[in-house]
């Protein structure tokens, strides 16, 4: 089990409030620069609790299972999936949509944040870029293998080619998501990976095996902490931060072209692009929520990781859960008021058709559940909000299921319908692939900062870690606990 450090305190203090005059403290429990450092570097130079080996041992089968199904779905070709007439994009398409929007927050909380000089991002931004990465990573298996041909996948590609006739189609807007989900996750990379440099450094320089010390030292890029580095770092690092924030409006906005861009009743709207953005940073922090609820508690984190922080968090799943909501209303509006017997007949048979349960899970889970955190109690008690944001969750995946599936299984000759049901290998591969995402990031978590030291210490004022520091030396010398004597 992990050592607890003597700058824990176990008791959750709510710093949600500000008092008179001045801020509540995004840091709790009287910390210093050195026991933030302590207190992150500890998570992976600690052996790791042993609720940390049965996640890891669970996930890591799954995630094998998972490419093991791969290979069977080579092997046997897309026929072991329930896609069949008319439904032809079913599991798949809504897997692949679902962990692209999963991988919205990680950016927004970065680079957003970040320009607008929101300093209580400095907690959550490290595990919200690693999110990202791994979101991403899932999300892109799923195109490589809906084509059929797997092995086929680079045609997706503009590559050098003799057989001209077989270029990608550029007016498609699924070549368009090869190209802004490959920017986003070589951007998004990058981003996270400078983020880490002066972190890194820290670890190498705490290290006590020399080959911990060469792979830190090398993935530092012989950081010294001079103040060229420092210079060089920070303009770098906000002009990624500004090239990316652009992504985050942009990528979901070509993922709902997938569907918007069509003659299908229920696809062909122009409300998609906001409402697919709206929905990725709704279910993208509802998924930042559900990882970092245990892992603070996990790692002893409490102090770093806020009420404070996980309140804001939740705000902002209220205000995107309403902008959910507002975009379904309004596309009821728009299929009554444009008088379109198309329109409207989709509309009606999502909410009373024979997907009826599909709708009002979505609406339950994306509408109802996060309007309880209009209360306060809500946002700041650990179980309820871990509830929420894991039905917003699997509402998010539903609603990605209603748009995909119920516009394609009626369409416009009752001839062609049919009734879609998925078959064993697709609920197996969908919960692989939280298995590849769990792995990825309990190995972050194990071998790499999960908070930027730098930046939480840049929102700590230095009187007052200086006046922290004071208190508790004046306390030790006076044969006090440090941690209970302020210095103010």
């Amino acid at each position: 089990m992990a050592s607890v450090p003597s700058s824990y305190n176990p008791r959750e203090i709510d710093n949600t409030g500000d008092i008179p005059g001045r801020r509540a403290p995004l840091i709790t429990g009287n910390q210093t620069y050195s026991s933030v450092t302590e207190m992150v570097c500890r998570v992976a130079e600690d052996p790791q609790p042993s609720i940390w080996w049965i996640l890891f041992g669970m996930s890591s089968l799954t995630a094998v299972m998972f490419l093991s199904l791969i290979g069977f779905l080579i092997y046997k070709g897309v026929g072991i999936w329930g896609n069949m007439s008319p439904v032809f994009w079913a599991w798949p398409i809504v897997n692949f949509v679902f962990w692209v929007g999963i991988g919205h927050a990680g950016t927004l909380i970065s680079a957003i944040l970040f320009l607008f000089r929101q300093n209580w991002r400095t907690s959550i931004n490290r595990a919200a870029e690693a999110m990202t990465i791994f979101a991403v990573i899932c999300a892109a298996i799923y195109p490589g293998i809906h084509v059929g041909r797997a092995w086929l996948a680079f045609w997706l590609l503009p590559y050098p080619s003799l057989n001209l006739w077989m270029w990608p189609q550029f007016r498609s807007p699924l070549l368009w998501d090869v190209f802004a989900v490959g920017t986003y996750a070589s951007t998004s990379l990058v981003f996270w990976y400078m983020g880490m440099i002066p972190d890194l450094a820290t670890y190498r320089d705490r290290a006590k095996s020399p080959l911990k010390r060469f792979i830190y030292g090398l993935l530092c890029l012989g950081w010294t902490g001079s103040s060229r580095h420092w210079l060089v770092y920070e303009k770098a690092y906000t002009l990624l931060a500004a090239l990316a924030a652009p992504l985050v409006l942009s990528v979901h906005t070509v993922v709902s072209f997938d569907f918007a861009v069509s003659q299908l009743p229920g696809w062909h709207t122009t409300i998609f692009p906001p409402y697919f953005v709206a929905g990725a940073i709704f279910s993208g922090f509802a998924m930042v929520v559900t990882l970092l609820v245990p892992m603070r508690k996990i790692y002893k984190l409490e102090n770093l990781i806020t009420l404070r922080h996980l309140d804001n968090m939740n705000k902002i799943i209220l205000a995107t859960g309403s902008l959910v909501g507002l975009a379904y209303g309004t596309e009821f509006f728009m299929a009554w008021y444009s008088q379109n017997q198309y329109e409207s007949f989709t509309f009606i048979n999502r909410a009373f058709g024979p997907y009826w349960w599909a709708y009002w899970i979505m609406v339950t889970c994306n509408v109802i559940s996060p309007q309880l955190f209009w209360f306060k109690w809500f946002r700041t008690n650990l179980v309820a909000m871990w509830v929420v944001s894991i039905f917003v969750n699997i509402g998010m995946w539903f609603e990605r299921f209603v748009i995909t599936v119920t516009s394609l299984s009626r369409d416009f000759l009752p001839s062609s319908w049919g009734y879609y049901s998925p078959t064993l290998y697709d609920g197996l591969m969908f919960f692989g692939s939280f298995g590849v995402f769990l792995t990825l990031f309990l190995l972050f978590c194990r071998y790499l900062p999960t908070i930027a030291i730098s930046e939480v210490k840049g929102v700590m004022s230095a009187q007052e870690h200086a006046d922290h520091a004071q208190a508790a030396v004046l306390a030790e010398l006076q044969g006090k606990d440090p941690h209970t004597t302020h210095g103010h």
